[in-house]
Formats: structure tokens, C-alpha cells, sequence
């Protein structure tokens, strides 16, 4: 029994452990002095128990990001981490705490086609058929988007796509954290491949969405495209 009751002990003790050392994700404006100093202090410790899960997540407290740049000036290594986790970006910060992010353009670079981009947000007098492709093409959707104000974390897309009322294809992709910069973010998209047949052939109606951890969405897009014959 006394071995019995010791191992217990050890195994309370190394679960406490375990859950002491957790490190909450650096990918909000929060203490970034902190943040670092917590990875740092951690670094050697992370257990089984550290993966992250969706279920009930509560994405932390913004802080403005000015402010975390400001802070802890007189600390050179700190403040040179900071510049080069978010690059020289204090002159375009006000102080605002919640992260803006603009989309300028979606375009489709597929093989053999010429690229199709356009520009954001759609002119009312222009088509919503974005784009058209040939039956069993491969594809890309290319973006180029900006973030201002502060970190913008888990920025996530969904598309869903109908034909004739009905859906036919549903995707969900995360994207990153990304931090403001001077020059717009230019990213693809997951490689996707038309249907073929004849009917796959036709004009489909689409919804792509996207939000951040926070559920704000930055842009939903209504838009069309056709599928031709190759």
C-alpha cells in the first residue's frame, strides 16, 4: 500500500507539473515582454498535455499594439525581438486595438490559363462571373490582403459552392497570425481541381468568408464562376 500511495503522490505531483508549464499561444497582442520571457522559461518543459484544441477556446485580451511596442524600450534584446517579430511598423499605428484587415485582390492562377485577378471590393456594375475554367483544371486562389492596427489571429477562409440551389462543395482553410506591415500579404490557397463531365460543365454560385479567432469577418464575397468544356 505504501507503494501504491507513493506512486499516486509522484503522479499528482508530475500533473501538476505538467499543468503549470502550460504556454498560452503567442499569437494575440497581449504582454509580448511576457510572452517572450514565458516561451523562454518554458522552452524545455512542454508535455503531452500542451496540445492545442478548439473546444471551448476563449481567445485572450487585446492589448493595442503600440502600446506593447512602447513598453520596455530600455530593454535592447526585448525591444530587438519585438522589431523583429513585427518589422518597423510604429509609424502606422494609432493606437486603435482592434486588427483591420483590407483585402485588395483575389485572383485564380491556373496552368494554361492567363491569370484572373480582381480587384476588391467588386464594382457593382461588374460580373460576378469572376473567373472561367476548363473541366479537370487545377487551380489556385491567390490573395492580397493588408492588416493594420494589431495582430490578426487565426485568420481562417470558408468557401462553399451551389449549382443550381443545390451545394456541391465545401472547404475551410486556416490562413495564420499575421502581424501589420507596410507591404500587403500575398498568399495562395490550397491547390483545387475542377469537376469534369458533362455535368460538372455550367455557371456556379459561391460564398467565400473570412473571419479571425475572434469570429469578425473581414470579407464575404458573393461570386460566380463557369466551368467549360476542355
Amino acid at each position: 500500500m505504501e507503494g501504491g500511495g507513493q506512486r499516486r503522490m509522484e503522479a499528482e505531483s508530475s500533473s501538476s507539473s505538467a499543468a503549470s508549464s502550460r504556454v498560452d499561444p503567442p499569437a494575440r497582442s497581449r504582454d509580448l515582454g511576457e510572452e517572450e520571457n514565458k516561451v523562454e522559461e518554458n522552452d524545455d518543459e512542454v508535455t503531452g498535455d500542451e496540445e492545442a484544441t478548439d473546444d471551448g477556446f476563449v481567445p485572450s485580451q487585446l492589448f493595442p499594439l503600440k502600446d506593447q511596442l512602447e513598453k520596455d524600450k530600455e530593454d535592447e534584446s526585448l525591444r530587438r525581438w519585438k522589431e523583429k517579430l513585427l518589422g518597423h511598423v510604429d509609424e502606422h499605428l494609432n493606437g486603435q486595438i482592434e486588427p483591420e484587415v483590407i483585402f485588395h485582390s483575389i485572383g485564380v492562377i491556373s496552368e494554361g490559363c492567363s491569370d484572373v485577378i480582381t480587384f476588391l471590393p467588386v464594382a457593382e456594375n461588374q460580373s460576378r462571373v469572376l473567373f472561367t475554367l476548363k473541366e479537370g483544371s487545377k487551380y489556385h486562389f491567390k490573395l492580397s490582403f493588408s492588416v493594420k492596427h494589431n495582430i490578426v489571429s487565426g485568420l481562417t477562409y470558408s468557401n462553399i459552392v451551389w449549382k443550381r440551389g443545390l451545394k456541391v462543395d465545401q472547404s475551410k482553410e486556416m490562413l495564420g497570425t499575421f502581424a501589420p506591415q507596410c507591404d500587403p500579404y500575398e498568399h495562395l490557397l490550397e491547390e483545387e481541381t475542377t469537376p469534369s463531365g458533362v455535368l460538372a460543365r455550367g455557371i456556379y454560385s459561391a460564398k467565400l468568408k473570412f473571419e479571425d479567432d475572434d469570429k469578425k469577418c473581414h470579407l464575404e464575397l458573393d461570386y460566380s464562376f463557369e466551368i467549360k468544356k476542355r
